[in-house]
């Protein structure tokens, strides 16, 4: 952490600020052109003082999240863990079927049991078919399986870095503290903007794609309709008397 180090005072280090924001930025830039692209950003935060910042700012941008216990192998088994959250939905299947009232008071109570403990678990990761595309940890030491799961797979990793962390150990580290929930505020602000800024260019994108498409179409059967006419006037213009 020593190129982030401003100075020292009274055995504390302070971090240079003007360093963090230089890093936020590098990191809200690369987080755009992910979302950009229509890829997910996994962010993972299960300390208290960030949990309940994430799950409300990352929600509203549509990302996955993990604020509660990380599930080892949410990465490396992510088979495993698409299972467990198809259990899921086949249980509201089941839930909403004939079924359910046939079985017993006692059978349906563990049910809804299992069901609250899935999705308390697995419920903000629901809509994530494939592994991410980026994981960014608002604590590395405390996150260090979601970070070492990451690493294994090649999967680049934004990570707000303390003083006690290696930021050589994350592709976009941003130097600031971790335990203040403000801190943690702030830089989440940055990155969820960015990332619906790269939403918003995308979906501007389609629909220009679209619009282009649809007046090539356009362009394309007017050309059509065009060579028909010509071909039925050529054939409607020929007389017997033209052949003499």
């Amino acid at each position: 952490m020593a190129p982030y180090i401003f100075m020292e005072k009274n055995g504390i280090h302070i971090i240079d600020l003007y360093k963090t924001m230089d890093k936020v930025d590098e990191a809200a830039a690369a987080a755009k052109q992910i979302a950009k692209s229509g890829r997910k950003i996994l962010f993972v935060a299960t300390k208290k003082q960030a949990k309940e910042t994430v799950s409300s700012m990352v929600k509203e941008v549509g990302m996955p999240y993990v604020t509660e216990r990380w599930p080892g192998g949410m990465l490396t088994n992510f088979f495993t863990i698409r299972k467990a959250v198809k259990k899921m939905s086949d249980i509201d299947r089941l839930i909403e079927s004939d079924q359910f009232s046939n079985i017993s008071k006692r059978e349906r109570l563990q049910i809804q049991r299992e069901r609250a403990k899935l999705e308390k678990n697995l419920g903000s990761i629901s809509d994530l078919s494939r592994l991410p595309a980026a994981v960014f940890i608002v604590d590395v030491m405390k996150e260090h399986i979601a970070l070492a799961e990451a690493r294994k797979l090649a999967i680049p990793t934004f990570a707000i870095v303390d003083t006690n962390s290696d930021p050589r150990m994350v592709d976009y580290p941003i130097p600031a503290n971790d335990d203040a929930s403000k801190s943690i505020a702030v830089i989440l602000k940055a990155i969820c903007e960015a990332i619906k800024g790269g939403l918003d260019e995308r979906a501007m994108n389609k629909e220009a794609q679209a619009e282009e498409e649809m007046e090539a179409a356009e362009e394309m059967n007017t050309e059509e309709a065009t060579e028909a006419n010509e071909g039925r006037r050529r054939r409607t213009g020929r007389r017997p008397a033209d052949k003499e």
